[in-house]
């Protein structure tokens, strides 16, 4: 699977975008998520690249560099996208029912963790402060974000807690494809016999 580093290309967009809100006046009014994204529907997009302040990006773009890079690796640079966009999207859809106005990557990145857990449940990687398994890590975020909803606050949890469960389903959907290429990569001899049936099955097609 090709990588084209595109985890770190949305970065790079990420920061740009940063760059524009802070310098040009109503950037970021125009482009986030707010009750009129139902008619402005870019914005269920545009959202997802507008960031509060500098916490607020150092932090996502730190988790979408790595996890994202991971992931990427994994399953590919077009799955990849399509796990972040549609994520992120759907993340947007929920969310715009239950906030006045929002932006962020985090529904994405949400997203991509859940594609990792189901991915690389066993991946370690260090999370509240301690390394742990990613499928441990992907339950204490669901139960902060559960929590966060509980006792609300500035933190989009609903639109968090969307992103990781689509992401999960997308995990669910490419786990076997990524477990097959695995197998494949450490036993090439894996793909020579499946060539092999697939010519003796067309054979008798014939």
């Amino acid at each position: 699977m090709e990588n084209r580093f595109y985890a770190l290309k949305l970065v790079v967009v990420c920061v740009i975008v940063y760059v524009f809100q802070l310098t040009i006046n109503g950037f970021t009014d125009l482009f986030l998520l707010n009750q009129s994204s139902y008619v402005q529907i870019w914005r269920f997009v545009t959202a997802i690249f507008l960031h509060a302040d500098m916490l607020h990006i150092l932090y996502n773009m730190f988790a979408l560099a790595l996890f994202g890079s991971i992931l990427e690796a994994l399953i590919g640079s077009r799955k990849f996208l399509i796990v972040f966009f549609a994520t992120g999207i759907i993340a947007n859809i929920i969310a715009v029912n239950f906030y006045d106005s929002s932006l962020g990557a985090s529904g994405a990145i949400y997203g991509i963790l859940g594609a990792l857990i189901i991915i690389r449940p066993t991946m370690m990687v260090w999370a509240f402060g301690f390394p742990m398994p990613m499928f441990l890590a992907g339950v204490l975020w669901v139960a902060g974000g559960v929590l966060g909803v509980l006792m609300p606050s500035n933190v989009g949890d609903i639109a968090h807690l969307s992103g990781i469960f689509t992401g999960i389903l997308f995990g669910f959907l490419y786990r076997k494809e990524y477990v097959r290429n695995n197998r494949v990569e450490k036993n090439p001899e894996i793909r020579i016999d499946e060539d092999s049936d697939r010519r003796w099955e067309d054979y008798h097609l014939r």
